[in-house]
């Protein structure tokens, strides 16, 4: 099975277990078919990006990135840049844009999908990412803050609307609490 029809096979399972984002998950997909050059950044219309959703070791603060180019505070992530394993693309943007390199993914499962736009800058014209989450583990709360960023900060999984009214962030948080809910129980 090659790259292209694990992701696919990866958005199918995904689609099952929240069928409420059906809408997304089959616009993603169509891209992933249709496209394939999708995890080309030089792809026009635009390509798939690889995100982390980086928890603490306790599981109950989330480490975000006030994004210097977007400037809002969001998940941690990036290019593909032609690799096709995107949860490999994940936690190599966890560690380059943390500095954490003690990252762990907590689950191969993809934990949440999104395509937002990207406004065109310089060269750059508008484009998507058609962004594709994972959560991962950090073992201590020590990062350091990269060129990408004009801040990084542990949040507490409740205080996120604090920092973000971005819906998808919200949503990521949403489920994060289901999960701590059912791992209590």
């Amino acid at each position: 099975m090659n790259d292209r029809m694990m992701l696919l096979y990866a958005l199918g399972s995904y689609r099952e277990r929240y069928p409420e984002e059906a809408e997304v998950v089959d616009r993603l997909a169509a891209f992933v078919e249709d496209e394939p050059n999708c995890f080309e950044r030089t792809t026009k219309e635009g390509h798939i990006t690889g995100s982390a959703w980086i928890v603490d070791p306790t599981g109950t603060r989330i480490l975000l990135t006030h994004h210097r180019k977007l400037d809002k505070w969001l998940q941690l992530g990036g290019h593909a840049d032609g690799d096709s394993d995107i949860l490999a693309v994940a936690v190599r943007e966890a560690r380059e844009e943390s500095g954490v390199e003690d990252v762990v993914p907590v689950s191969t499962q993809i934990f949440d999908v999104d395509i937002h736009s990207i406004p065109a800058r310089g060269e750059e014209p508008e484009h998507f990412h058609y962004d594709v989450r994972f959560i991962l583990r950090a073992a201590h709360t020590d990062h350091i803050v990269s060129d990408e960023s004009h801040d990084l900060a542990w949040v507490s999984i409740h205080k996120i609307g604090d920092y973000t009214i971005e819906g998808s962030m919200l949503r990521m948080a949403q489920k994060h609490v289901q999960l701590l809910s059912n791992n209590l129980h």
